[in-house]
């Protein structure tokens, strides 16, 4: 008996994958970090990047046609959007995991579509309805409530409002990327603006390291062999391989509701996290993560409605 999926259904399969593979990233990350002092969100953004460019460069050659007749404002605007997205929102991201857990560093960046809503109200002007707000007040009420939780049950030294200070300075640089990001596909096309500005991405990472680092190589050579494997996991597991997951799964089911699916993430880190790094959290915590999740679908089934 022949099995034959319909595109739903494999746009489905898609987004589910790129959540699941998206969710890894805070466990490899702190996986890595628990490895060897040596390790800093520098080093492995080096390494995840370093491993990513060859699959992001190979993008930018096969649509290198899409690249005529763009001015250099065009240009300026793609270097900006490559080195907000996904260089500064993730070393950020990076950074503030050395202070947090898994679990509510998630939770935080889930913010995102939330702060592209709030910014596009200030930009044109207009003023959020009710619905609006009270999805805000929700994911962020959630948000706090898991953060004073683990405050005050985790032990920290000292740096715990640092580290969600970065976290969700990686969800504000994300959420400017996302402004940036429709008018620059309109101009250079969805694979080769992907391309592009990743490859940006990972040139602004490997030119931080070798600023950053007086002995990169050195360095790198005095590297466990398994925080190497880590940052390669990040590269091609977190990182390309979720991208063309998430491409596929809107070009057959649209962004709205591959968004909705996933929306699963947080659940799955958290998942990951208590399983594999030996997190915790409590009754208030789960209901916290609850409002942020039901808050941030607000906002997206409003955007869905307004996109018809």
């Amino acid at each position: 008996m022949k099995l034959s999926l319909s595109s739903t259904q494999l746009g489905s399969i898609f987004a589910l994958g790129a959540a699941f593979l998206f969710s890894t990233k805070a466990i490899f990350i702190k996986q890595a970090y628990a490895l060897s002092p040596l390790v800093d969100s520098t080093v492995l953004m080096a390494l995840r990047m370093a491993s990513a460019l060859p699959f992001f460069l190979l993008l930018c050659w096969f649509n290198r046609h899409h690249n005529k007749n763009m001015t250099g404002k065009d240009w300026a605007l793609l270097v900006a959007a490559g080195l907000m997205g996904y260089y500064l929102s993730s070393w950020l991201d990076f950074a503030g995991l050395m202070y947090i857990s898994a679990s509510l560093e998630r939770i935080i960046l889930f913010l995102y579509p939330t702060l592209t809503v709030i910014a596009t109200s200030f930009i044109y002007k207009q003023k959020l309805n009710f619905r609006t707000i009270l999805a805000i007040a929700l994911s962020y009420g959630g948000t706090v409530i898991v953060m004073l939780q683990e405050q005050s049950t985790v032990p920290h030294e000292g740096n715990f409002w640092l580290g969600v200070s970065l976290v969700f300075a990686s969800a504000v640089c994300f959420a400017t990327y996302l402004l940036m990001t429709p008018r620059l596909i309109q101009k250079f096309g969805s694979w080769n603006y992907t391309g592009l500005a990743l490859s940006i991405a990972c040139f602004g990472t490997l030119t931080h390291f070798i600023i950053a680092t007086p002995q990169p190589i050195q360095l790198l050579t005095q590297l466990p062999t398994q925080v190497i494997w880590y940052g390669i996991a990040l590269g091609l597991l977190v990182t390309v391989l979720p991208t063309i997951l998430v491409a596929q799964s809107i070009s057959r089911l649209g962004a709205a509701q591959a968004a909705m699916i996933g929306s699963i993430g947080p659940i799955l880190t958290i998942i990951l996290a208590v399983a594999l790094l030996g997190e915790y959290m409590n009754a208030i915590q789960w209901f916290g993560c609850l409002l942020n999740i039901i808050g941030v679908m607000m906002i997206t089934l409003s955007k869905k409605k307004l996109a018809h």
